[in-house]
């Protein structure tokens, strides 16, 4: 287990590294919100759900890390995250408008400070899945404070879409329209039985964070 801890940890430096340098690039909030238009018709809808290849709520992203959604986004963009809706508008970003975008949501947050550590403690079960996984040493000890940038808040998001998440991490090469490349996550979530992620997800998913949907004037 240590070894294997201490693989992942290496592996999380090298990609911390690659996504630091997306971070070149200065987003503009105010010029994100000009081009937000693909964006809110998912994101900006109040329990929407996405239909294919599964349902589940689509993820909150106000008050998310900036380098979180320029690491995710650039990720669809390079086929690394399978997803043909995602992947159609990603590729349609500059650079530029994705620091933008990124920059816009992620002062969208709660504004209220999440607690240094969760109110909500999970059962003895749980507890020992999140160990397993080492899921603190990136997320945080609260999961809405990840050690670096370009990893996601995660407390307080919507519980069926990290499950659905966390699945695709354990996707096979060549498997059409799910899967996500990241040899981090997929490392973890290999270790784990569709029930155990339930589990870890239906936790993670009560937990106070700073995640949110901002309803567009349009969809009120």
């Amino acid at each position: 287990m240590k070894k294997t801890l201490l693989t992942l940890a290496a592996l999380a430096v090298a990609c911390g590294t690659a996504a630091t340098h997306a971070q070149d690039i200065a987003g503009n909030a105010q010029a994100g919100e000009q081009k937000n238009a693909m964006c809110i018709g998912c994101h900006g809808i109040v329990g929407y759900q996405s239909s294919f290849p599964e349902v589940h709520r689509v993820p909150m992203i106000s008050g998310q890390n900036a380098g979180y959604l320029v690491a995710a986004l650039q990720a669809y963009q390079k086929g690394e995250r399978k997803h043909p809706t995602m992947r159609g508008i990603s590729v349609s970003l500059s650079a530029q408008d994705i620091a933008d975008l990124a920059a816009f949501y992620a002062q969208q947050g709660q504004g209220a400070e999440p607690p240094a550590t969760p109110s909500r403690q999970p059962s003895p079960q749980v507890a020992a899945l999140l160990q397993k996984g080492a899921c603190v040493s990136c997320h945080g000890d609260n999961f809405a404070k990840p050690i670096d940038p370009s990893y996601p808040k995660i407390a307080g998001q919507h519980a069926d879409y990290l499950y659905v998440a966390l699945k695709s991490y354990q996707a096979q090469p060549g498997q059409h329209y799910v899967g996500r490349g990241n040899p981090v996550m997929g490392g973890v979530a290999s270790q784990f039985t569709h029930a155990e992620l339930k589990a870890l997800a239906q936790y993670i998913g009560k937990l106070d964070g700073d995640l949110r949907v901002v309803p567009q004037s349009r969809f009120r």
